[in-house]
């Protein structure tokens, strides 16, 4: 079972940037894809970003021309790029990985606070 450990989350600004990173322990490109989701308090957890293993890229319209998505296969490693941050960002933001249409196990998660 590939395990997905999230980092890079902090407390910014609005405005603000942060780059959060998904560590795989196996090759991400077993995958069919990768995605980032969030969950906020008292709210359901909402998928925010996916990268197919062709490159190809989806985001939710909340986070549309604020972030990227993008992966690096050598590295088994997936990046989620957040530029300005508004305080509704504000989350736990967690990686995982679908096959054959089922998303894998959940992670911990990054925290991700949008606050001045």
């Amino acid at each position: 079972q590939v395990h997905l450990v999230e980092s890079g989350g902090g407390l910014v600004q609005p405005g603000g940037s942060l780059r959060l990173s998904c560590a795989a322990s196996e090759s991400i490109f077993s995958f069919d894809a990768m995605g980032w989701f969030r969950q906020a308090p008292g709210k359901q957890r909402e998928l925010v970003a996916v990268i197919s293993r062709g490159g190809s890229t989806n985001f939710a319209d909340s986070v549309k021309g604020r972030f990227t998505i993008s992966r690096d296969n050598a590295k088994n490693t997936v990046y989620l790029q957040m530029n300005s941050l508004k305080p509704e960002d504000t989350a736990v933001y967690y990686c995982n990985g679908q096959t054959t249409f089922a998303w894998g196990d959940w992670g911990q998660g990054t925290q991700v606070t949008v606050s001045s």
